[in-house]
C-alpha cells in the first residue's frame, strides 16, 4: 500500500453519510496522505446539520453551493470544477471521490486519463458505471458498526455454500490463481490479490464478510491453502491452488 500517496478528498455531503466519517478516513489512510480534504453541499439546508457537527474535529473545508434551480445539483457541479482545479496543479498521485451519485463517472474517468489514480466511496446502490470508472471502489457499507442497523446484509459474513454458489466471485478468483500460478498450480497471494483487484474496481473480501483475501479463499473450500516460510527468516507466505488441479 502506498503510504505516501498525496490525495485530494472530495465528499459530495448530499450522497455520503456523516456517520462513517472517521472509518472512511481511516480507510483513506491506508492509500496515502489526504493533503486536501473538502465537502460540498449546501449548508443553509438542516439535512446537513450532521456533517456540520464533526467537519471541524477531521479538517475538512465545506464549500457552499447553494441550490439556484429546484432539480438541477449544482454540488455536483462545483466539486467536479474543484476537482479540475486541483488535477491541474499537478501535486496529488490521487483523488478519493465520496459520492454514490453516477454524475461523477466522467470525472473518474479522466482522472484516470491523467494517470492519477482514482478510489470512490460510496453505497451498494452506487450506478455500475461510476464504480468500474474507478481504480477501486469501496462499499461505505463495510465502513459501518457491525451492530448497525443500517448496515447492508450484503456485507454479513456469507458461509461456504453461499459463496460457491456465487459464481461470478468463484470465477474471479480461479482467474487471478490461474493467472499468477506456476508450472504446479500454485499462487502466492499477493498476485493474486494483484490481479483480482486490476480485473474488479468494486472487489472487497469486507463486502462477503471477511477481513482478508486469504480468509475469503479459504471459506469457499475450492483451493488448497499452503503457508510456506519465506527465507531464513520467521516471515510466511500464503500460497493458494484450485482444488481442480490437486
Amino acid at each position: 500500500m502506498e503510504k505516501t500517496r498525496k490525495l485530494a478528498v472530495l465528499i459530495d455531503a448530499d450522497n455520503a453519510q456523516a456517520a462513517i466519517i472517521e472509518r472512511l478516513l481511516a480507510e483513506i489512510a491506508k492509500y496515502g496522505t489526504a493533503n486536501v480534504k473538502r465537502i460540498y453541499g449546501d449548508w443553509t439546508q438542516p439535512q446537513l446539520n450532521r456533517w456540520k457537527e464533526i467537519l471541524l474535529q477531521h479538517s475538512i473545508q465545506p464549500i457552499q453551493q447553494f441550490g439556484y434551480t429546484k432539480g438541477k445539483n449544482a454540488t455536483d457541479s462545483a466539486l467536479i470544477i474543484d476537482a479540475m482545479d486541483l488535477l491541474y496543479t499537478n501535486k496529488f498521485e490521487g483523488f478519493c471521490l465520496v459520492s454514490s451519485d453516477s454524475d461523477f463517472t466522467k470525472l473518474a474517468a479522466r482522472i484516470r486519463e491523467a494517470g492519477l489514480i482514482v478510489y470512490g466511496f460510496g453505497e451498494k446502490k452506487t450506478p455500475e458505471p461510476f464504480v468500474a470508472a474507478c481504480d477501486k471502489f469501496i462499499y461505505t457499507e463495510v465502513l459501518q458498526d457491525d451492530d448497525d442497523d443500517e448496515r447492508s446484509t450484503s456485507c454479513k459474513k456469507k458461509n461456504t455454500r453461499e459463496l460457491k454458489q456465487d459464481t461470478k466471485l468463484v470465477t474471479l478468483i480461479r482467474d487471478a490463481v490461474d493467472a499468477a500460478s506456476d508450472e504446479s498450480g500454485w499462487a502466492h497471494l499477493a498476485p493474486v490479490g494483484s490481479y483480482i483487484s486490476k480485473a474488479s474496481a468494486q472487489f472487497d473480501p469486507r463486502n462477503y464478510g471477511y477481513q482478508k483475501l486469504g480468509e475469503l479463499i479459504s471459506a469457499t473450500q475450492l483451493f488448497d491453502m499452503d503457508e510456506r516460510k519465506v527465507g531464513d527468516g520467521q516471515a510466511k507466505a500464503l500460497y493458494v491452488r484450485d482444488k481442480r488441479k490437486s
